[in-house]
This record gives C-alpha cells, structure tokens and sequence, in this order.
C-alpha cells in the first residue's frame, strides 16, 4: 500500500466545524496577522488566500461587509468587488500563469456554502492536466506547493500591483 502524505490537512480535519466568528471579518480587522492570508484589504472589499485550496492560489474576493448575498451589497460594494476580482485574475495570470480559471459564488447551506453568512467569490486558478486519478480514485487532490509559499508571491504581487 502507499501513502500520501498531506500533513497540513490535519489542521482542517480536526478544527471545529463552528468557528466563532467570521474568518472573513476576522481577516479584515488583522490583515497583518501571522497566518491571516490576506492578500489585500480596500476600502469595502479583501482578497484572502483559501487555506484549503482546490488548487494552488485559490483565493477569494469579499465584501467587508458580513452579508449573505450579492442583492445585499450596495452599488459601491458591488463595483469594488469586481474590480478586485479583476485585480485578483491579473495577478494570478502574472505570478501562476494558470491556463484558465474557475469563479464561483456559493451563496446559501444548499448551494454548498461552507461560510453561508458572508458572501465570498472563489476564484481558483486551473491548468491543463492539473486534475488526474487521484480524486477520482483516491478522493485526494495534490498541491504542489506549501500556501506559505503561494501566499508570499501572491502577496507581493498585490502590493505592486496596487502601488502598495
């Protein structure tokens, strides 16, 4: 039999289902915090590096407001979050040279929300070939690379890109 061995999963399997409070608001009041993973904080939205990604570079773009659904935002809120969203493509296309993307709002408990109360926009890079047996026969994805390392590319990109 072989192993594969995935040790930063462990972190994700044993925490609780439950987390007190909102890791999105969380995020936005500590973006400098050791282990935060944000990648950017504006005036109304944050970009943060998913820390169970699908594929290497799996963030998300929010709102920092704690709302639910895209018919909560407001005009401003919903112009900042795309615009984020582009900025968020455009340094993923500089940095990880992705083939293509898959974007993605899961907006309530049945359409598969894991954070159902604050509204997220997944945006997750994908690459020819970058989905093989391994799901399909093991229910394993593999990551190539650490998310300390991903995050710290991806952080500097931002900052350049925002003059930051």
């Amino acid at each position: 039999m072989k192993f594969l061995w995935a040790p930063w999963r462990i972190e994700y399997i044993l925490a609780p289902k439950e987390e007190e409070g909102c890791f999105l608001c969380k995020g936005s009041e500590s973006p400098h915090e050791e282990g935060s993973l944000v990648l950017y904080v504006g005036q109304r939205v944050l970009a943060v590096l998913n820390r169970y990604p699908y594929n290497p570079g799996h963030l998300m773009v929010a709102p920092l407001r704690h709302v639910p659904s895209l018919v909560d935002l407001d005009r401003e809120e919903r112009g900042d979050l795309m615009d984020l969203l582009t900025l968020s493509l455009g340094v993923l296309e500089r940095v990880m040279s992705p083939g293509g993307f898959n974007i993605g709002v899961n907006m309530g408990k049945a359409a598969g929300a894991g954070l159902e109360h604050h509204l997220h926009i997944h945006v997750v890079p994908r690459w020819e070939g970058d989905t093989n047996f391994m799901p399909v026969l093991a229910g394993v994805k593999v990551v190539p690379e650490h998310i300390e390392e991903t995050y710290r590319k991806l952080k500097r990109a931002f900052q350049e890109a925002v003059g930051g």
